[in-house]
């Protein structure tokens, strides 16, 4: 039997709010590293998105941290993405109290971002670019930061982020607290450990790449514009989803097309703002679209409850890809569909990407749809 929040050493104050939210049990993430980081130690975590990690760091953090200055926040959690950094930011502020919290990232104005680090913060969230753009501009220093947690570690060696995580890294304090959670150890982020963390307690919970065996995946050859009607009558029965396409431009296209043929789809992808980002993931959770039309942007580091169906409108650009993508449906013990639309000239990579997953699936004809590519709403004369 797992131990409670208690047990491990949590405060009241932060047991009493994770039993509002019904949080009796730690995960399993959670109930191997809460004790160590409360300790102070260093934590090197391997633990996949959707496992419960942001309670792992964040509940210690919470409990430990000091009360920042104005422009110097005393514990630092860094993200790859604006929508992870908003994630992180809204769960610690379920369990904080009288902790504050604050987080930074582009795509907004500086002014609020800049007003709330002169007020003071305890906890800052930031992405990389953006923490580094305001400490240029004076609006915060980190030297007397103590608490350092370094989320999704291999999505920042991904996009390029490494280099700025070091050298934020070695603004903070020389004896700070580092906590690293990864989907994978192996290569930049192990010299990442090795370099900034000191004696690092290790602990590993679940695949290093999302479980996707428990949705079904199907494969379907449907060449050019005939894949929007396909997508149409998918979305139409197998909603909420998300389809993914390979440019922002084909987003943004097929989420219009989506609409013409009554089913409502928002576009998700970097050149939108912060703000049209957060409200197409509100306006999934909520019911008010079917549909995130994205780009690989939302393959990682994003968290949807309850996506019923994966569509790759464009092939993914390896089977790393794949597997990401397919993990956003299928989480926590439900079930899901991934549907791949194969257009003629990609057979030879699918079936290639295929082997390289382990799925043994033939690509067969898609089934009939009612919605061709030349259908058009028809208005009453």
């Amino acid at each position: 039997m797992s131990p409670t929040f208690a047990q491990l050493g949590v405060p009241e104050f932060i047991c009493r709010a994770l039993d509002r939210r019904g949080l009796t049990q730690p995960f399993e993430i959670q109930a191997a590293t809460i004790t160590d980081a409360l300790a102070g130690r260093d934590v090197c975590g391997r633990a996949p998105t959707g496992s419960g990690k942001t309670l792992a760091f964040g509940i210690p953090l919470i409990a430990t941290v000091g009360e920042g200055r104005p422009h110097h926040p005393k514990a630092l959690v860094l993200a790859p993405t604006r929508e992870l950094a908003d994630q992180i930011a809204t769960e610690l502020r379920s369990i904080a109290g009288r902790t504050r919290v604050g987080v930074v990232y582009g795509g907004v104005g500086y002014g609020g971002q800049i007003q709330a680090l002169k007020r003071g913060l305890d906890v800052l969230v930031a992405c990389p670019g953006r923490l580094e753009d305001l400490i240029q501009q004076r609006a915060v220093r980190l030297h007397e930061v103590t608490q350092v947690v370094i989320d999704e570690a291999d999505r920042m060696a991904d996009m390029g982020f490494l280099p700025a995580v070091r050298r934020l890294l070695d603004d903070t304090a020389p004896d700070r607290q580092t906590v690293l959670f990864s989907a994978t150890l192996d290569g930049s982020i192990a010299a990442l450990t090795r370099d900034y963390q000191r004696d690092p307690v290790r602990h590993e919970v679940g695949d290093a790449t999302p479980d996707i065996t428990a949705a079904d995946h199907v494969f379907w050859k449907v060449d050019g514009p005939d894949r929007i009607g396909v997508s149409a009558d998918l979305v139409a029965t197998s909603a909420p989803a998300i389809i993914f396409c390979r440019t922002r431009h084909g987003a943004d296209r097929l989420a219009k097309q989506l609409g013409q043929r009554g089913v409502k789809a928002a576009a998700l992808h970097g050149g939108r703002t912060q703000g049209q980002r957060t409200r197409a993931l509100d306006d999934l959770a909520r019911g008010h679209v079917r549909a995130l039309v994205a780009t690989d942007v939302a393959a990682r580091g994003i968290h949807v409850d309850g996506i019923t169906t994966v569509i790759h409108y464009d092939p993914p650009a390896d089977h790393t890809t794949y597997i990401h993508r397919s993990g956003r449906t299928a989480r926590a013990g439900a079930g899901g569909l991934v549907v791949s639309l194969v257009q003629h000239h990609d057979l030879k990579d699918v079936r290639k990407m295929q082997r390289q997953v382990g799925i043994d699936v033939a690509v067969s004809t898609a089934p009939a749809t009612t919605r061709r590519a030349d259908d058009r709403p028809r208005t009453r004369r």
